[in-house]
Order: structure tokens, then sequence, then C-alpha cells
């Protein structure tokens, strides 16, 4: 069940989300000259919050969108957007949630609670891994060293600045944009890079 702090933010969400997509929590990354990054993306996996493992080998041919999420945050609706982004291009798109107690203690509960909460208000179907360190720090997820060093991505230093960042990788393992907190999964900005595999 949903507290009443959370109640409180998912009311506030729209307001939330109109106030801050001007300030750089709406700032938009674009690699304007995508080639192979020095690590391939399809070396790391990463752990599902069952434990079970996830290579992303196995992701190969759909985008992938990563997400670092809290429970408690502001932008916590987004965990809806970010299913019907999911169910919408079920075919080409996989949407990770990575949830997260780097910003103002927004994510205290446990893996298996972060799963309840999601699935019971939100519909979450979309996988989420194991509650990790996404900032630059020490015991930072690898998966997250990736996404936010250029020397592995082959462009991208920009660390998530708050709960639910937006990296998104393309169907051969290129990191292609990052999408601020403010930056809405329907938005347009996120719809139009989205893209279809071609039926041959």
């Amino acid at each position: 069940m949903a507290s009443f702090r959370q109640k409180l933010l998912k009311a506030l969400y729209p307001l939330i989300m109109r106030l801050s997509k001007s300030g750089s929590r709406g700032k938009v990354l674009e690699n304007k000259q995508p080639a192979p990054p020095p690590v391939s993306f399809y070396s790391l996996a990463g752990h599902l919050n069952s434990g079970q493992k996830l290579s992303f080998a196995d992701l190969r041919g759909k985008q992938v969108l990563l997400v670092n999420t809290a429970s408690n945050c502001g932008y916590t609706n987004q965990y809806e957007e970010l299913q019907q982004l999911s169910a919408q291009f079920t075919d080409d798109l996989v949407v990770l949630g990575f949830p997260a107690n780097d910003f103002k203690e927004q994510e205290q509960a446990d893996d298996h609670a972060i799963e309840q909460f999601c699935q019971v208000n939100f519909g979450v179907t979309f996988p989420l891994m194991k509650k990790s360190v996404v900032v630059k720090q020490g015991g930072q997820n690898p998966v997250y060293q990736w996404l936010t060093q250029a020397r592995q991505n082959g462009w991208n230093e920009q660390a998530p600045d708050w709960n639910f960042s937006k990296y998104l990788i393309s169907a051969d393992g290129n990191l292609t944009h990052y999408f601020g907190p403010a930056v809405s999964p329907l938005s347009e900005t996120i719809v139009k890079t989205i893209r279809p595999r071609q039926i041959v």
C-alpha cells in the first residue's frame, strides 16, 4: 500500500514535473557521433531483485532504457509511465529499473518491499534490479560505472543527478541518450527515440 507521503507526492507529480522540466533535471544529452563503445554494453550483467543474474548479452537487438528509481520521490509516478512505455514498445524496448537510496533517503525499503510497492501501486512488470548505488562513489554499481564513464561508454560522464534519470541504449549496444528526471518517459522527446525494429 502507498503511504500518505507517497499519495501526496503522486497528487503533486504534475506540478513537480511542470516546475522542474526547464531546469537541470530536464536535461537531455545525445551522442551525436555513435561509435562502438570502448567497453561493450553486452559484456555487462546485473542481478534482478530476485537474485537471478541478467546477462546484458541477452538484450542484444532491443533498445534498453535504464532508470534509477525510488519509492518516496516526487518523480515516483514515473513508474506508471515507464510501465506504459514498456507496454507500448514491448517488442522493441526493455526497461530496467535500478532502485537506489542515493538521494535524500528516498528508497529505504528492501528488494521484496520495492517489488510489492511497484506491482500494487503501478502495475510494474518490467524488470527491477537489486537495490544498489548509482552515483559516482565507492560501491557504485558496475552498470552505472559504464553509463557514467566516457572511457567505458565512449562519451558520457553524466551521472544521475536525482532519481528517475534515464539512459537509452541502442539496439546495437551504444549509449545514445541521457534524459534527466523531469523528462517524462511518455514525452515526445523519449518516445520519438524508440526505434521499432524493421520487419524483414
